[in-house]
């Protein structure tokens, strides 16, 4: 058995097609794990570096493990683990940069399904393609699932290789797969298949042999299966005469033992916030699905009978925040319970004998972390299980019901093994109208909440429909180690917090957005917290965008702006959707009005009256890098102070170690000089 053991150790096997060959390395954790001071550097380097474990799943017998780990600068390989003993193999990598590996599941106790996604430029077009490849444990008889054989006549091509909705489709290797068929030319042959859309077939992972479960769909977006090889829900997104989805999901549902559809409700999205139901998992054996929808104002967890009769019940609800999540485990991935967020993350287990042995667990391990179950064996005998908080990145570990055993498996990070990191805490601060906004503050090591006279960053969230949570932040420890204090605010438009904080999004509603985290910057210098000449404001995409807009509202309240990937111009950023099928939800989502030039930096720039740094991906299908550019461009046309850094064939999240430490050393030298601390 594996005992309290970093499994380091790299030995990668070649590979072909969409994955590339790779060297054996060995990857070890060096960083203060003997807690020596390390330098500036090393420091920036070991926050910027990506991690170990970026997914991981048990194979159905329980004795192995398959992780996603980061290949160095910005590749991934995927390495198979021997519970019984310990040994470690690679067997596929990626290149990394515009190629990436991103989940690899058990289909059988010898084949994986791995999701690879590649981009590219169509004649000025960037485009993003997802496939799925096969391979054994051992890293042979790998088989890329070319889904449409017949390529050279199909009419368009196929940017989705399809997805995995369901484990247990029939034989061992078998399972459902979702697939995107296309119509073919019919010239010089009678074979050319007509069907159009998204369809489900039962696919043999080592053959490769496919039979249709479900004929396609042209509006087809979604299947939702029952864990057992059977299609119960389907959802329709027609599109429009332009050739736009539409902005609603309408779902069906099939009852069980019949073939026939029939409906289930209508999801509307017109501004970014979603309404009706929203189904998410079937459970076969109450022959009911999981699903969200609103209750006074919040997202609320409910079931609806799959009957005929479509009985409703509320399953979870939570005063003040939104229920948003289900615990699912097993080859069924069956819903054992719920979770929600309020200043940290909870969750309500449905299974009284799982509540009871997870919350052992918890007690048992060390911190005061939250505890995930990732995974299990078919039997649930093996669990493997992520222990993390906000000063520990993560440590995944495999609990064995039958022998009681809990080990350390894989640390998720183990470059900032032994680092003293800074608790995060739960604040709220006032708002200019009395709104008391939910935020986090970080100190430095060493300094606690009454610490006073720092030097000071603000870090509002990107999304905007998102939220901060209480746990570990790569970016946020980073500048703790260098001496700021970090405050996260949770402003209004925010999600999490149900439809009255959330408004009309913080695009819509950037006044309120922004007015939100200007009074973040004012609430630290009252309280003394921050040293007004040394507050600064560090946002990535919509953060990076509130930053900016912030230097706008309240020119000169923070003395330097940091903004990573943002958007800069509301109307920009609808023409960029326009060749996108998603363009009717993106032109919903930033509406009509004097708000979409008020609410844009780029078009007023002139009022910004302190040193910019900016950072930007050329290869970004969330935010063009069109804005970073624009960007520049005013802000050097307006005589203002600007840095631009650009990236080559990066994507949003920047996702490469030498990006990263770029932009973490550059960001912290640039607020330094600006803001002269020393």
């Amino acid at each position: 058995m594996i005992s309290r053991k970093y499994l380091g150790g790299l030995a990668l096997m070649a590979s072909a097609a969409l994955v590339q060959p790779l060297a054996a390395v060995s990857a070890q954790a060096d960083a203060g794990a003997q807690n020596e001071p390390l330098s500036t550097a090393k420091l920036t380097r070991n926050f910027a570096s990506r991690e170990d474990v970026r997914q991981i799943s048990m194979s159905p017998d329980g004795t192995q493990v398959a992780f996603v780990s980061s290949r160095e600068p910005s590749g991934e390989v995927v390495n198979v683990v021997s519970i019984e003993d310990g040994s470690l193999k690679g067997i596929l990598s990626s290149s990394g940069q515009d190629q990436h590996i991103h989940r690899c599941s058990w289909i059988s106790n010898k084949r994986l399904l791995c999701n690879i996604s590649m981009r590219t430029d169509s004649t000025g077009q960037l485009l993003s393609f997802s496939r799925m490849v096969g391979v054994n444990a051992d890293g042979s008889d790998m088989k890329v699932l070319d889904e449409n054989r017949s390529a050279f006549r199909a009419l368009g091509f196929s940017q989705f290789g399809g997805s995995v909705i369901d484990l247990k489709a029939g034989d061992p290797g078998e399972v459902l797969v979702t697939k995107q068929y296309l119509p073919e030319s019919s010239e010089g042959t009678r074979l050319a298949q007509t069907r159009e859309g998204l369809g489900v077939d039962r696919l043999d992972a080592a053959s490769l042999r496919r039979k249709v479960v479900e004929q396609p769909h042209r509006s087809a977006v979604e299947y939702i299966s029952d864990g057992r090889g059977a299609v119960r829900i389907m959802g329709l997104q027609p599109g429009t005469a332009n050739g736009y989805d539409s902005t609603f999901i309408e779902y069906m549902y099939r009852a069980a033992g019949e073939h026939s559809w029939r409906a289930l409700g209508k999801l509307e999205f017109p501004d970014g916030a979603a309404r009706g139901f929203n189904p998410v998992a079937v459970d076969p054996e109450l022959d009911l699905v999981y699903g969200f929808d609103r209750k006074d104002g919040y997202q609320a967890l409910y079931s609806m009978s799959l009957d005929g009769n479509l009985t409703r019940n509320l399953v979870m609800a939570h005063p003040g925040v939104d229920v948003d999540g289900l615990i699912r485990i097993g080859r069924e991935r069956r819903v054992v319970g719920v979770t929600w967020a309020t200043d940290r993350r909870h969750s309500a287990l449905f299974d009284p004998e799982l509540s009871k042995l997870t919350s052992a667990l918890a007690k048992a391990l060390p911190g005061d972390g939250d505890l995930t179950i990732l995974d299990s064996s078919e039997d649930e005998n093996r669990l493997l299980l992520l222990s993390d908080s906000d000063v520990n990145p993560g440590m995944v570990y495999l609990f064995d019901k039958t022998t009681r055993q809990l080990d350390e498996l894989v640390a998720v990070r183990p470059q900032l093994a032994g680092m003293t990191l800074s608790p995060m805490h739960a604040v709220q601060y006032p708002a200019a109208d009395g709104t008391m906004v939910p935020a986090y503050l970080t100190m430095p090591p060493g300094k606690d909440m009454n610490a006073r006279g720092l030097p000071t960053i603000v870090m509002p969230h990107g999304g905007p429909a998102a939220r901060d949570e209480w746990g570990f932040d790569w970016l946020v420890q980073y500048f703790a180690q260098r001496g700021y204090a970090v405050l996260q605010p949770n402003y209004r438009g925010s999600a999490g917090y149900g439809d009255e904080w959330f408004e009309r999004n913080g695009y819509r509603s950037w006044r309120s957005a922004i007015g939100d985290v200007d009074d973040a910057g004012r609430w630290l210098v009252k309280q003394g917290i921050a040293d007004k000449d040394k507050l600064a404001i560090v946002g990535w995409s919509y953060g990076g965008y509130a930053a900016l807009q912030s230097g706008v509202t309240d020119p000169g309240l923070y003395k330097a702006i940091v903004a990573i990937a943002p958007v800069t111009d509301l109307e920009l950023k609808r023409q960029n959707a326009r060749n996108y099928t998603n363009y009717r939800v993106v032109d919903g989502m930033i509406g009509d009005g004097p708000h979409v030039r008020e609410g844009s930096p780029a078009q007023n720039a002139e009022r910004i009256a302190v040193p910019v740094l900016m950072f930007s991906g050329d290869e970004d299908l969330n935010v063009d890098v069109s804005h970073a550019r624009l960007m520049e461009r005013r802000l050097k046309d307006a005589g203002k102070q600007v840095e631009y850094v650009e990236f080559p064939k990066l994507a949003h999240q920047l996702d490469d170690t030498a990006a990263r430490m770029k932009v973490l050393g550059d960001s912290d030298a640039f607020l330094r000089k600006t803001m002269h601390i020393n």
